[in-house]
């Protein structure tokens, strides 16, 4: 697993890290995994397949729509041409 060293850390926010962590009971290094994962992932983000899905169903796609998207995707693309 991968470790990350942060370096000129002030006193403080190391002490503000400790205190944050003892309020929610558990290592200070536990503490700054949780702040870093929700800053790169938070709960609120939007995920591409559920946002397609909501789109489906906003469009009224029936399962023949869908099908035929489909095998649409199956067939391998056309080269771009520039002349």
């Amino acid at each position: 697993m991968p470790a990350v060293t942060i370096r000129n850390l002030s006193a403080e926010t190391h002490r503000a890290l400790r205190v944050r962590a003892a309020h929610h009971g558990r290592s200070t290094e536990a503490e700054i995994r949780d702040i870093l994962e929700a800053a790169v992932r938070p709960s609120e983000r939007v995920m591409l397949g559920s946002l397609l899905v909501d789109i489906g169903r906003e469009a009224d796609l029936s399962g023949d729509d869908v099908e035929v998207l489909q095998e649409r995707n199956k067939a391998p693309a056309e080269p771009m041409t520039f002349e």
